[in-house]
């Protein structure tokens, strides 16, 4: 049936009445086809009935049957011109499996550009790791050594000083029994007067030391040890913080423009025209109550939201008493009382009473910090599930979230909390990164 279509050409299945492909098509006696509708209204409104083509007369209406052959071919002709109305022409084709072709090949550089990328990562944290750890055995070895000498100089100081002792003992001990032998020798002579003139000067005892209180004292090495191993945590707290400036040198090369989302924030919050800084205020703004904001929470998101790779920003902190700091899920709860958690969304540190470092774990970590932040530096690797913070200016790390499970976007936080009668009036400002040296 489709070889026989592809014979004739479409005027063949078009009816001659709407001049479209024939629905239900019927023959006349005289032998012309038009769709049953077309020809039955046809003949409702001319009188008498005629055939449209030939103008041939019919004095009764003739009864129609649907020509079967015709419509078959009519319903191939449809389908035929379906297809080639919704087919692709051989040029799109080759030029659709080019295009997929061609996206294929930038994704096979992508993937090795990102592969040449980690090797030159992992050959750069060998290298340096190489260069830290053999620092640290020289300085081990260079300690141990140190305190090896400085153990055997004691020894030989006591060791000397025994053999001086030694040596003046033995030489009183010679003079004591050179003059028991004189004694003795006298004792046995029969010359009394050699006897009495020479007895005051053998009645006289030699020379010697009073050895009582004398005595060798062992070598004290209590705190030797302690002080090569404190010697030893020095040269490693050094090479630490090395190591963290080299780590703080890198993360900053992830850094990305981040602004205040209005939508989000607190009422009480005002926050700058260029986005840029947030403080409380004394006055409840009247703002629209959307799913965004925050509604009991002083507390505001980034614009920009996250859901892969590495990103980082820097918040100054400085002049404020108390503060929050992080990222949140973009699903968190806003409404009602908030509590900050990883369980609930949040990856965050916080700071109370002017001093209080937290890490907001599951429990909370007390945090010990050798100076007060004035910039925070904030770091988030996506598929290695790692929140890192930083003080920027001493270059040290203030605590890590590590193993994390990132599903969703993720949203900086920013949390300036309640100004108290002026105490925490200065806001948390988004600071333009400056790379260090």
């Amino acid at each position: 049936m489709s070889a026989a279509s592809s014979l004739l050409s479409e005027e063949h299945f078009l009816c001659p009445i709407c001049l479209d492909v024939f629905t239900d098509p019927v023959t006349t006696p005289c032998g012309h086809n038009f769709c049953k509708n077309c020809i039955t209204q046809y003949w409702d409104i001319n009188a008498p009935c005629q055939c449209p083509m030939c103008k041939e007369v019919f004095n009764a209406r003739p009864k129609l049957r649907v020509n079967t052959f015709i419509s078959e071919m009519a319903a191939q002709f449809r389908k035929s011109t379906q297809l080639k109305a919704s087919s692709k022409t051989e040029a799109e084709i080759r030029t659709e499996i080019q295009q997929m072709i061609q996206e294929r090949q930038l994704k096979i550089q992508e993937i090795k550009h990102s592969v040449e990328l980690s090797k030159e990562d992992a050959d750069r944290e060998i290298a340096d790791s190489v260069l830290v750890f053999t620092a640290l055995m020289q300085s081990v070895e260079r300690g141990l050594s140190e305190l090896i000498e400085t153990m055997e100089e004691k020894q030989k100081t006591t060791e000397k000083q025994a053999e001086g002792f030694i040596k003046e003992l033995e030489q009183e001990i010679s003079e004591l029994m050179k003059r028991t032998a004189e004694v003795e020798q006298l004792s046995h002579t029969e010359d009394h007067l050699h006897l009495l003139q020479s007895f005051p000067s053998l009645n006289t005892p030699p020379h010697t030391k009073d050895w009582t209180e004398v005595s060798v004292h062992r070598s004290s090495y209590e705190g030797t040890v302690r002080r090569a191993v404190a010697q030893l945590e020095e040269t490693l707290r050094k090479e630490m913080e090395k190591l963290l400036e080299a780590e703080l040198k890198r993360v900053q090369q992830y850094a990305v423009d981040v602004t205040l989302d209005p939508d989000t924030a607190y009422p009480y919050l005002i926050l700058s025209d260029d986005g840029k800084q947030v403080k409380y205020g004394n006055v409840k703004k009247k703002l629209p109550n959307n799913t965004e904001r925050f509604s009991s929470c002083a507390c505001v998101l980034g614009t920009q939201s996250f859901s892969s790779g590495r990103f980082y920003y820097e918040v100054q902190v400085k002049g404020k008493t108390k503060w929050d700091l992080g990222v949140a899920r973009g699903l968190i709860n806003r409404k009602g009382e908030i509590t900050l958690s990883p369980e609930n969304g949040y990856w965050t540190i916080w700071l109370r009473k002017g001093n209080e470092y937290k890490a907001l774990a599951a429990p909370r970590v007390l945090l010990s910090l050798k100076t007060r932040p004035q910039k925070v530096g904030v770091f988030v690797d996506y598929e290695e599930g790692l929140v890192s913070f930083y003080d920027v200016d001493a270059a040290a790390l203030i605590y890590s979230y590590t193993g994390c499970t990132f599903t969703e976007k993720l949203f900086p936080y920013f949390g300036p909390c309640i100004n108290h009668g002026g105490k925490n009036s200065a806001p948390l400002i988004i600071s333009p990164v400056n790379h260090t040296d």
